[in-house]
């Protein structure tokens, strides 16, 4: 991978991630939707009177989102 954009390996990532995550909420009851969640329960609130921030991250990995990651990965390396 040498003297390939790390940016475009990043984004290449990031679209396996969102693609994969997408084909796993298509089929609902199969393998590729089982993974977890983890984050923030409830948003963290300041309140500074007349600005209101909430902060909040929750992330869910799947087979899915993986496989996606996995090929995204092995186009990269072919292009």
């Amino acid at each position: 991978m040498k003297g390939k954009n790390n940016w475009a390996c990043f984004l290449m990532i990031l679209a396996g991630i969102v693609i994969g995550g997408f084909i796993g909420s298509l089929f609902p009851n199969t393998f590729l939707n089982f993974g977890q969640t983890f984050g923030m329960d409830s948003p963290l609130i300041l309140n500074l009177g007349i600005l209101v921030i909430t902060f909040g991250l929750s992330i869910k990995i799947t087979i899915g989102s993986i496989l996606g990651i996995i090929i995204a990965i092995v186009i990269f390396r072919f292009l």
